[in-house]
């Protein structure tokens, strides 16, 4: 597991998987370890994934100043790792939380953005909202699973933020396209991978200031059908934001697109990235 110095010193870890071009991965959750992204459907087959634990989380230390957990404070360490790594431009690819990460990112250097692959992927700082409406919408998509009907209170305590950690383990199903063994291995890995503290300070007053210009580069906004965040019409809206982007709204998917349908999620993001190296 390599590790590189922030610029304030905190130790930033990274785990590299596969070949070929680089392709630098921002995990959500907020402040999840990268764990949990896995292969990425075997993407590491065709790309070389540079995978960051963010400080806090994984490998990566803790930060002498929790405020630099803000999620804006985070475009330093993207930064300091494309540096690390010695590459000019980088191709990102960012999960969940993550996506208003990448997008600061991009709008801060975005001569040292190739492309950007938006996975699932919230954008506050585009002025794109999910709201509980479009949670309620996917949630409704679901009522004829034999979970959905004991799993629903749980999942609309979430949004209306009254949810336990009771709450939160019973709507997990919600979260991916199937239901199997692995998708809840998967979700039963999100509270040891996950830092409480650094994901509240993430979205501290501040972190998702509107950018002042959208960055001009390429952008893949892939949604899920059955994902509330973003909803396939929301991904549209995202996309509208950009001068050059391309929707994908990958069919079953939940918020885990590569777990649901490896190939399809890994073809879709080679393809994409393909069209602009």
């Amino acid at each position: 597991m390599p590790i590189f110095r922030a610029d304030d010193g905190t130790p930033l870890a990274f785990h590299v998987r596969g070949g070929g071009e680089s392709l630098l991965c921002l995990p959500g959750g907020p402040m999840r370890a990268s764990a949990y992204l896995g292969d990425l459907g075997g993407l590491d087959a065709r790309r070389r994934l540079v995978m960051l634990d963010a400080r806090g989380t994984g490998g990566s230390g803790l930060p002498a100043d929790p405020g630099t957990y803000r999620c804006d404070r985070l475009v330093d360490d993207v930064e300091a790792l494309r540096r690390h790594l010695g590459l000019e431009r980088v191709d990102l690819l960012a999960h969940s939380a993550a996506g208003d990460l990448a997008l600061q990112y991009a709008g801060r250097y975005p001569h040292r953005v190739r492309a950007l692959c938006m996975i699932t992927a919230r954008a506050r700082v585009l002025g794109v909202e999910f709201t509980t409406a479009h949670r309620a919408q996917a949630a409704d998509l679901r009522a004829g699973e034999p979970w959905a009907a004991g799993a629903r209170a749980a999942y609309d305590a979430i949004w209306a933020g009254t949810a336990t950690d009771a709450d939160f383990d019973t709507a997990a199903p919600f979260f991916y396209g199937r239901w199997d063994e692995a998708a809840r291995a998967h979700a039963a890995s999100d509270a040891e991978q996950t830092n409480d503290a650094a994901a509240q300070a993430y979205t501290a007053p501040g972190a998702f200031e509107p950018l002042t210009a959208v960055p001009d580069v390429p952008v893949l906004v892939l949604a899920g059908e059955l994902d509330s965040a973003p909803r396939p019409a929301v991904a549209e809206e995202i996309a509208g934001r950009f001068r050059r982007a391309e929707v994908v709204v990958q069919p079953g998917a939940g918020h885990y697109p590569w777990l649901d349908d490896p190939a399809r999620f890994s073809g879709a993001v080679e393809a994409f990235l393909g069209r602009h190296s």
